[in-house]
């Protein structure tokens, strides 16, 4: 079978987009995630409660991320860290290939292909392996679902939405996505249904109709979010997340981009080819897309977590919008011989490069792990067995939940939204040793520390005649007190 160049292009695209998906496990949260999923199976049950820390053990917990965590447990159960890489990949790598699919055919391969390196180079920073990247998956696919029916206004295309929802309401919190996306097209309708009547003052009953179904597609795709182990209250988990001061103010995928960061450049980028392109009059966009793009530029620059929401939501735009001032003939030039073998060398060439990555990323995630998590200071407490609490860094706690749990809890994890920020605040202020901290110790029966060498706590604890060092590396130190 000879290949034109243009499929050709498109398997080298997103070869290379699969290849920029592959990273070592990093993420703080992987290992509460991880333990959940292990929780969970071998107890068949799923939490309500939180199991893993002394100061909320017992505290309400909507595990709303239970089927992922299976998922995640299950996997790497099944071939470690190496096959869960994998498989995220794929997700992230599913997410743009229906991003893709919802560009202009004419845009195909050569504008849109080179829209969607753009977007997925400017989310990257944000991937891993993480329930995030499958709610990417379902956000694309409830898009590309919408699209469709906003184009062919039939309601087999919204049939797979509550279905669609019922799964995505059990991986992720970020199944709200979902919701607010039909939200957003209902929108655009009614606006363009009042706008006919407003200003042309006519009827356009198609519009009418399909305004209708999608009301109906929101209400249904609602009951359907109810299909959880937490009833309603998986409803109002979103907007205590979204107004919980402390998630910005502690976590920094929270926090506005820094486009100083040569990370965020992709991201510019895309901001800038909106820019350009609609100041110079490319395809104007529908009511819907618009509102999109706004709403969801917005949450980009809000909070740098939405990022891959926005280059999902951007890329048909960009897509249409430079289609039309840049237009790229493809050669119909039927395939030679040399062309062909050149296609093959490429496509060959492409694939030598995704599994040298794969195996270099499988290769450096003992030495990324030992780098970044406190390793050989949990050797050491297993091995000693020391009495009391301890007090653990934020970023180490969910790792200490995967490796020391049910044996020792932690003082606190990544789960802010169990914690509160009133909790998280005052973790802060014993971190820094602000007044109280001792007492706070006391209060917790705190007798040995685990925290960063070079941290404000560490330097006090040098300092002080009531502890003492009993472990100490380039990565983590162990302060235990004397008794």
């Amino acid at each position: 079978m000879k290949l034109t160049t243009r499929q050709v292009f498109t398997i080298v695209l997103f070869l290379g987009i699969f290849l920029l998906t592959f990273r070592p496990v990093t993420d703080p949260d992987f290992w509460w995630h991880l333990r959940t999923g292990q929780w969970i199976v071998e107890s068949r049950q799923i939490p309500f409660t939180d199991p893993f820390s002394y100061t909320r053990y017992g505290s309400p917990w909507i595990t709303h991320e239970w089927l992922s965590e299976i998922l995640i447990f299950l996997a790497y159960k099944a071939g470690g860290f190496t096959f869960l890489m994998l498989l995220f990949s794929l997700i992230i790598t599913a997410a743009f290939a229906t991003a893709y699919l919802r560009t202009p055919p004419g845009s195909r391969p050569y504008t849109a292909g080179f829209v969607v390196l753009l977007g997925a180079a400017g989310s990257n920073p944000l991937w891993g392996v993480r329930p995030q990247m499958i709610t990417l998956l379902f956000f694309s696919l409830f898009l590309s679902l919408l699209d469709r029916f906003n184009r062919s206004r039939k309601i087999g295309d919204l049939i797979p939405l509550p279905l669609l929802m019922v799964l995505w309401v059990n991986v992720h919190g970020g199944y709200i996505l979902g919701l607010a996306a039909i939200g957003v097209y209902i929108a655009g309708n009614a606006f363009d249904l009042l706008w006919k009547r407003v200003r042309h003052r006519e009827s356009d009953k198609v519009l009418e109709t399909s305004t209708l179904l999608l009301i109906g597609a929101f209400l249904l795709t609602t009951l359907a979010a109810l299909v959880n182990p937490n009833g309603v209250k998986i409803l109002l988990y979103p907007f205590q997340t979204l107004t919980d001061p402390s998630m910005q103010q502690y976590i920094q995928e929270w926090q506005s981009p820094d486009f100083s960061q040569s990370m965020w450049i992709p991201f510019a980028l895309m901001i800038l080819f909106l820019s350009y392109t609609g100041l110079r009059g490319g395809r104007s966009q529908s009511t819907t897309q618009t509102f999109l793009l706004l709403i969801f530029l917005y949450m980009g620059l809000r909070d740098m977590r939405n990022i891959p929401l926005f280059t999902i939501v951007a890329i048909p735009v960009i897509a249409t919008q430079l289609d039309a001032l840049i237009t790229i003939h493809p050669s119909t030039t039927p395939a030679t011989r040399r062309s062909s073998l050149l296609n093959g060398a490429l496509i060959f060439l492409a694939l030598v490069a995704v599994v040298a990555r794969f195996f270099q990323q499988a290769g450096i995630r003992e030495s990324e792990i030992i780098k970044n998590y406190p390793v050989q200071a949990v050797n050491w407490i297993q091995e000693n067995r020391p009495g009391g609490r301890i007090f653990n860094s934020y970023n180490w706690g969910g790792y200490l939940i995967w490796r020391l749990y049910p044996e020792y809890l932690v003082f606190i994890d990544g789960r802010a939204d169990v914690y509160g920020s009133s909790f998280l605040s005052d973790y802060k202020g014993i971190s820094t040793i602000k007044p109280g901290w001792q007492e706070e110790f006391a209060r917790y029966d705190i007798a040995t520390v685990l925290i960063e060498p070079n941290s404000v706590m560490a330097n006090v604890l040098r300092q002080s005649s009531n502890w003492q060092i009993s472990y100490e590396d380039q990565t983590s130190v162990i302060f235990s007190m004397n008794h």
